[in-house]
């Protein structure tokens, strides 16, 4: 009974501390690059300026990650997503760890209360906006890649400014208290030299920096 019992609390979804995007209108022609942006299924791989920087990053972000995953493949193959999706993007891969640190907690099965899936607590109804009712978004490489696009064109409605773009992306646009919280996550996984062309991140000062 016992042995059933944690059984049940393992396989059980893992509630995230996420909020939930909210269904708005989108342009035809925005959904059109944002359904063939999400479609693209090219494998991860890493794309550093510099072999050294790249060996540098993926040292350093996977030992701030073992407690999180203990699995050493699993950290690598998570960072190589991350570090590829996040720059395909154009966004700071450091940025996108902090929304995964504060969503998730790097918990691949983590559920929110509102129905976001996965490590970055992608809401469903994306799977409809985009016709792709077969996708499965606790899956590494589509949780991240509609995750980043989809924060991506947040950043792109708010004309960059981070606060309210993550404000939308969690569904409490107007309040300081996520935004924050992700820019406060991302300053733990700072690394000292650019870890691709991706843009800087900002601070809760709003001042910007890698």
């Amino acid at each position: 009974m016992i042995r059933a019992f944690a059984l049940a609390l393992l396989l059980a979804p893992l509630h995230a501390l996420a909020g939930a995007q909210r269904q708005e209108p989108i342009d035809s022609a925005v959904l059109a690059t944002l359904t063939a942006q999400v479609a693209d299924r090219a494998a991860p791989y890493f794309n550093f300026k510099s072999p050294v920087d790249g060996h540098r990053w993926v040292h350093e972000m996977s030992e701030r990650l073992r407690k999180r995953i203990p699995d050493r493949k699993e950290r690598i193959e998570l960072l190589k997503t991350v570090q590829y999706e996040a720059t395909r993007a154009g966004l700071d891969p450091q940025l996108v760890l902090g929304v995964m640190d504060v969503e998730s907690g790097f918990r691949k099965y983590a559920v929110s209360h509102a129905g976001a899936r996965g490590f970055m607590q992608v809401m469903p109804f994306w799977t409809g906006v985009f016709k792709r009712p077969r996708d499965n978004l606790f899956s590494l490489r589509t949780n991240l890649r509609y995750g980043c696009v989809i924060l991506r064109y947040y950043l792109n409605i708010e004309r960059g400014d981070y606060f309210r773009a993550l404000g939308r992306y969690n569904g409490s646009l107007g309040r300081a208290e996520y935004p924050n919280a992700v820019l406060g996550a991302a300053g733990r996984y700072r690394f000292d030299a650019p870890a691709a062309n991706a843009p800087a991140i900002m601070t809760t000062s709003g001042a910007m920096q890698r």
